[in-house]
């Protein structure tokens, strides 16, 4: 779906991926799995982001996700990330005591949708053509 702001028009829709840190299989305890969606539907709200779909499995997350390039997909995990570690450390104290934070500082990110990159290749190429 396109969308736009004041200066673009885009279509960005990123696969990401992140894990509690060590791994741990911490989003199975009774109702953190809720609360962490909760979390980052609040978080895309404020910043004007689309969840397409957000699965929780006991050791990692998996969000599909739009979001304005200009604000950058970086800034929203931060955000996402940051803010649920936060809450969920002191709604759940039983994190606390088995990590020093929830998630490991890294994640996975893929642009998702559109066409495969040989025939963009393709395009681009024969625009001189058209």
């Amino acid at each position: 779906m396109l969308r736009s702001n004041n200066n673009i028009t885009y279509d960005c829709t990123y696969h990401v991926v992140w894990c509690p840190k060590y791994r741990r299989p911490v989003l199975d305890t009774p109702g953190v799995s809720e609360r962490l969606i909760e979390i980052a539907h609040a978080v895309c709200d404020e910043r004007d982001a689309t969840i397409v779909e957000i699965e929780t499995m006991p050791d990692h997350v998996h969000l599909l996700v739009e979001v304005d390039p200009q604000y950058g997909i970086h800034r929203l995990v931060k955000q996402i990330k940051g803010r649920s570690s936060r809450l969920l450390r002191d709604e759940f104290p039983a994190l606390k005591q088995r990590l020093p934070t929830l998630w490991t500082n890294s994640y996975f990110v893929a642009t998702a949708g559109g066409a495969p990159l040989e025939v963009v290749k393709q395009y681009v190429a024969n625009q001189r053509n058209v």
